[in-house]
């Protein structure tokens, strides 16, 4: 009797493993494109976007044709976006981008990209309150590259509006970054990596308000180094555009080689 039992239970565990557990069952079976759209839409309106997910990605399985489908591919890129997953957000826009470049939405693909690139901030930041401007600036540029292009492209968008005030808002960002890094160099006294950094933030970002600072950096560096022309050079671009520069004023050190940190004391 007891061997039965045994074998009984033997066959119980093989069977669990020859047929495995119960499967989901499909409730969109027979639905119309349009029914699973509004199903997904529905999830979306509840905030479940995961299920919104779900809902569109059988509906661009089921019928890869139609609006229903590319509309679906669109509200995926959206729906992963809320959830705060702004690589499958971006991998999703792309998707959309590259298969529909055409499409009369395509600006709001544009747009949606940037936006999960803008938004995106690791745990470590979010728990020290780390400021843009010491981060990674990769993203910042991706961010700003994005909506430079939505921009470029799609000038009467309804979303140029936004995209331009975040583009001021980064580029502000980035430079402040590279002028984090120049200052670095300048107390480590590697001169010439702070004049790049000084340069870049003049080409790249020339509405910024921190060109003075860059200006007043290279200065600094170029005394230093003993390269006179190219300090005298540019002072006077200083002197043109910045009259009032704080470095120009009576109350500046006579040393033009620690302006930058003068400059650096007051902000």
């Amino acid at each position: 009797m007891k061997y039965i039992s045994i074998l009984a239970f033997t066959f119980l565990l093989s069977g669990c493993a020859i047929f495995g557990a119960p499967t989901e069952i499909d409730d969109t079976k027979g639905w119309t494109a349009e029914r699973i759209y509004q199903e997904g839409a529905a999830k979306m309106q509840d905030r479940d976007y995961d299920k919104a997910i779900v809902y569109f990605q059988k509906l661009e399985s089921r019928y890869p044709h139609g609006k229903y489908a590319t509309q679906a591919q669109l509200e995926t890129a959206y729906a992963h976006y809320k959830k705060q997953d702004p690589v499958s957000a971006v991998a999703a826009a792309d998707r959309f981008i590259k298969l529909h470049p055409d499409h009369p939405n395509v600006d709001y693909a544009y747009y949606l990209k940037g936006l999960a690139v803008f938004n995106e901030r690791g745990i470590i930041e979010k728990l020290t309150k780390q400021q843009v401007s010491d981060r990674d600036p990769r993203a910042l540029k991706d961010s700003f590259a994005t909506f430079k292009e939505l921009v470029t492209r799609y000038p009467k968008s309804r979303y140029v509006k936004d995209a331009t005030q975040r583009m001021v808002y980064l580029a502000n960002s980035l430079s402040e970054h590279e002028l984090h890094v120049a200052r670095y160099y300048m107390k480590r006294k590697a001169y010439v990596a702070a004049i790049n950094r000084t340069k870049y933030v003049i080409e790249y970002y020339p509405q910024s308000p921190h060109v003075e600072e860059a200006l007043v950096i290279m200065i600094s560096a170029y005394d230093l180094m003993g390269m006179d022309d190219l300090k005298n050079d540019t002072l006077r671009v200083l002197k043109t555009n910045y009259p009032d520069s704080a470095i120009l004023t009576k109350n500046a050190p006579e040393d033009e080689r620690i302006w930058w940190k003068f400059w650096e004391s007051m902000y």
